[in-house]
């Protein structure tokens, strides 16, 4: 992966200068996971949950969608029930839920549940489909019920997964101009009153927006979506009187391209990983505003890169593994970054499509028939490689053990075949350790701790 001079020397010592704080920085930022299938099935479940926690991952976040929940969700008329007593659901509709919650708190895994459309077809405001204008008060209801049932047992919560997506919220526009930014604010703060309703629950943590990354015309562009819910204009200026929206913090989905973690995206209101800071300095600006509290810290709720055999997103799979690290000690050395999550640990089925069979997510740690992937182990032991000049500069964690112990660094010389230990690198007391080494064209690196190995990363 080739910088421009200036921005070499500067990451570099970044990175180089970073190491003696990784002390202090990792008990700020957490590491999460999302694999929303096997979390929900009863077969799948404690398997799943096992091997999370076998990563030292300790926390889960889970997507819960009214209409999952809800009495006849596809009927055009409200049933008569109160919305807001779980026991009033139909039988079984918790169960799944219920069993997750349980099967975490056994693992000492902490659980982030997004409250999110679709929607019963009767809980929006023109009865036509799952996603277009809710209504707050239907889903007050809801997330009173939700409050209730698992009071005191979740950590985290946020409202409405990537709500600038028309798959989850609609309309986007609304004659020309942006409509689910104010839609938007309406949902979220009806979901965190309902939540609150609940004494116990007061004290969590509420995390606002779940963006995705990039606008389009028919996906309103992340920072534009953050400015219009906020009510401020593009100089970060009132439009109208609001208030000031309670939050405690900001949860992004930065996800990148193919080209990989550093790319820029070319508009300004896209928020890639590479373009973090465009988010931290619309935040300050907002807290300057009076529309946040001030130094709200950036949540990265759902994160992957995608591999083959997606041609259009996908990389290959050795750069999957890489891409990832890389992308993970990005968001390890901002400050401002407090969880870092990993999407799927396994692929999406492909899709009956003449045009794109692989338009769902090829994120995941395993392929779609259950093989691992390099990213599998290169997860479990990340190792970040990235080439400044004449050096590489390796970053990575034991996962694992967020403790002091040793790694070996092991390199495959290009031409050469099998490995050779490179050195023995002391870790931090959170499991961090950096390294820089003379760069050679082809060189492969890996990491072993204990009786594990990463996967083989470039310097690309």
């Amino acid at each position: 992966m080739k910088l421009d001079l200036t921005r070499h020397t500067v990451l570099l010592l970044l990175t180089l200068a970073v190491l003696p704080a990784a002390a202090s920085a990792s008990p700020r930022q957490v590491v999460a996971f999302e694999a929303p299938r096997e979390l929900l099935s009863f077969e799948d479940r404690d398997r799943t949950l096992d091997e999370i926690r076998a990563f030292g991952v300790t926390q889960v976040r889970q997507l819960v969608y009214f209409e999952d929940f809800a009495p006849r969700s596809d009927s055009r008329r409200r049933p008569s029930f109160d919305a807001t007593d779980p026991n009033a659901y139909p039988a079984g509709t918790w169960d799944r839920l219920d069993a997750l919650v349980a099967g975490a708190a056994q693992r000492g895994i902490t659980l982030h549940l997004t409250l999110t459309g679709p929607v019963p077809k009767w809980a929006t405001k023109a009865r036509r489909d799952h996603v277009t204008r809710p209504r707050p008060d239907e889903f007050r209801r809801w997330a009173t019920a939700v409050g209730r049932r698992y009071a005191g047992a979740i950590a985290t919560w946020s409202i409405w997964n990537e709500p600038n997506q028309p798959q989850f919220l609609a309309p986007q526009y609304r004659r020309g101009r942006p409509y689910s930014p104010g839609l938007y604010r309406r949902l979220y703060q009806a979901g965190v009153n309902g939540i609150k309703a609940t004494a116990e629950n007061r004290e969590d943590t509420f995390l606002l927006g779940e963006t995705s990354p990039r606008g389009n015309s028919k996906v309103v562009f992340p920072l534009d979506f953050f400015r219009r819910m906020l009510c401020l204009d593009g100089d970060y200026r009132e439009t109208r009187r609001c208030g000031r929206l309670d939050a405690d913090g900001y949860a992004h989905h930065a996800y990148t391209t193919a080209k990989g973690p550093r790319f820029r995206p070319s508009d300004r209101d896209d928020v890639t990983i590479g373009v973090l800071s465009r988010l931290t300095r619309a935040l300050d600006r907002a807290g300057r505003a009076g529309a946040l509290r001030r130094g709200l810290p950036i949540h990265l709720t759902e994160f992957g890169i995608q591999s083959r055999p997606d041609r259009i997103q996908g990389v290959s799979l050795p750069k999957q593994a890489a891409y990832l690290a890389v992308a993970e000690h990005m968001a390890y050395v901002n400050p401002r970054v407090r969880s870092f999550s990993q999407y799927l640990m396994t692929d999406d089925d492909p899709r009956a499509s003449r045009f794109n069979r692989y338009a769902g997510f090829e994120s995941g740690l395993r392929t779609r028939k259950g093989r691992k992937k390099p990213a599998y182990r290169g997860f479990r032991l990340p190792l970040a490689v990235e080439n400044y000049g004449r050096s590489d500069v390796l970053w990575g964690l034991v996962r694992p053990l967020r403790q002091r112990t040793t790694v070996t660094i092991e390199v495959d010389p290009r031409g050469r075949r099998g490995w050779r230990r490179l050195a023995t690198v002391p870790t931090t007391s959170t499991g961090v350790y950096a390294l820089r080494v003379r760069h050679r064209q082809g060189q492969r690196y890996r990491v072993v701790w204990t009786r594990f190995k990463g996967a083989a990363v470039r310097a690309y």
